[in-house]
């Protein structure tokens, strides 16, 4: 199995480690793992890709390299560049540190990584350890990720039920934030919505004088409803959410075709 790994955390974050080994342990020993990721953090960067300006990519080791630029740029230059149209069987994003459940997907550079390689026609699945006082102190604090992650991916891997639509699937997994013999196993679950919470800035004078904002997040352990992927991974489970890039508002189509009748 030929396996492309990307995070938005950057080349350096121990996050990508833990992938490393969970990819390892996918693609045997017979199989080849292949690194493109940010040569800095691309947090909140969600699909964006670098569409006006160049980007640099640096050969950091056999198979492993950097580039200047976001997850989704960073599968772009993997896919057409590095590997040279050897396509992957799959593309890995992540370990993300902290959790993309909810909201925190439409913001997520991990997300973008795999959406775009969804787009490109290739089996995605993006990982995120979420973080709480259950497992901030451990000395590896991605242990549900590393422990669980190789299997679950199998798992997912073998449901995939639509791997030919237009808009493929691609799908975001989250680990809970206890520690690993504490997961309870894993639910299918709905993107949820945190209602009493949400981004916002925060104002900062700098020692000149200059005002500057900070964006900052809200309450990450704000339950959502039920069977959706937040109040799963409160409850100790991993969250796995089947995903497409279509946008379209398809409950409300036939609704809206009062619209076309009134042009008529």
């Amino acid at each position: 199995m030929r396996i492309l790994l990307t995070n938005d955390d950057g080349i350096n974050a121990p996050g990508l480690q833990v992938l490393e080994e969970i990819a390892a342990a996918l693609a045997g020993p017979e199989g080849e793992i292949w690194i493109v990721a940010p040569a800095f953090e691309q947090s909140g960067v969600s699909h964006a890709i670098s569409y006006t300006h160049p980007m640099m990519i640096a050969k950091l080791d056999e198979r492993r390299y950097a580039a200047e630029g976001s997850p989704a740029d960073c599968v772009l230059a993997g896919l057409h560049d590095v590997l040279d149209g050897r396509r992957p069987d799959l593309v890995l994003s992540g370990v993300n540190r902290g959790n993309n459940s909810g909201e925190n997907a439409l913001y997520s550079g991990t997300l973008g990584g795999a959406m775009e390689a969804a787009l490109q026609g290739i089996p995605a699945i993006a990982l995120s350890q979420y973080y709480g006082p259950r497992n901030l102190g451990l000395a590896n604090p991605f242990e549900a990720a590393a422990v669980h992650g190789a299997e679950l991916i199998r798992r997912v891997l073998d449901a995939n039920p639509c791997a030919g639509a237009d808009y493929r699937l691609f799908f975001n997994v989250n680990f809970p934030p206890v520690p690993a013999a504490e997961v309870r196993g894993a639910r299918v679950t709905a993107q949820g919505y945190r209602r009493n919470t949400c981004f916002a800035v925060e104002p900062h004078t700098s020692p000149s004088g200059r005002r500057f904002l900070w964006i900052k997040g809200g309450n990450q352990h704000e339950p959502t409803a039920p069977g959706t992927d937040v109040a799963a991974n409160l409850e100790g489970f991993i969250s796995v959410t089947p995903m497409r890039a279509d946008l379209t508002a398809h409950d409300v189509l036939d609704a809206m075709k009062a619209i076309e009748r009134a042009g008529e």
